[in-house]
């Protein structure tokens, strides 16, 4: 496991340890910051449900202002910490170790507000369902969510506010991105707001 490109591009990462963290594979990783190249550069990110924190250290690896990691797992937490170290970014990077619900209320609190939110969380979509419905108060206006999901788990295209605007299929992973449907009502010129499926 290692950085894809950017300032830390080629670097290796702390891999976890069994199977209980699942981490983003290298090639899906490239794809994804491929699609979302033109966001990256300065953003403010959120890495939900972060495992080894490669989402969050990669973005801040091609440009990103600022990552805060979150997790809920001790392990995960501990690789993420590693992970930082190994690419000198403890001045861009958070750390927070607590459960979902508790870290998004209290960014939320503290009046943090992110450009990109990358979406792990344990397969199955109630899990993206939930943690999508507690976003809406930690974006920006035009935030993009990126979750990542099983493929077999079909997520709506409209989820309480947030609208689908493309998927992608690698394997058995399945990515979807969202945006504040509040947005997409007005009207936007953004390139990627329609749905594709790579199969």
């Amino acid at each position: 496991m290692r950085i894809v490109a950017g300032e830390f591009g080629g670097r290796r990462l702390a891999p976890p340890k069994g199977r209980k963290i699942r981490p983003t594979s290298d090639r899906v990783r490239e794809a994804l910051f491929s699609m979302i190249a033109s966001r990256v550069s300065g953003a403010v990110v959120l890495d939900l449900f972060a495992g080894t924190g490669a989402m969050g250290l990669e973005a801040l690896s091609r440009g990103a202002s600022r990552s805060v990691f979150v997790d809920h797992d001790a392990e995960a937490i501990r690789l993420i910490r590693a992970n930082v170290a190994l690419c000198g970014v403890e001045d861009r990077a958070r750390v927070v170790f607590s459960p979902i619900e508790t870290a998004l209320t209290r960014l939320e609190a503290e009046g943090n507000r992110f450009d990109i939110v990358f979406l792990d969380p344990p397969y199955g979509p109630m899990h993206v369902g939930r943690a999508l419905e507690r976003l809406a108060g930690v974006i920006q206006k035009d935030a993009l969510v990126v979750a990542e999901h099983h493929a077999k788990d079909t997520l709506p295209d409209r989820w309480k506010g947030w609208h689908k605007t493309r998927e992608r299929r690698y394997g058995g992973t399945m990515v979807s991105f969202f945006q504040w449907a509040e947005d997409l009502s007005c009207g936007s010129s953004r390139s990627d707001d329609h749905l594709v499926e790579d199969t």
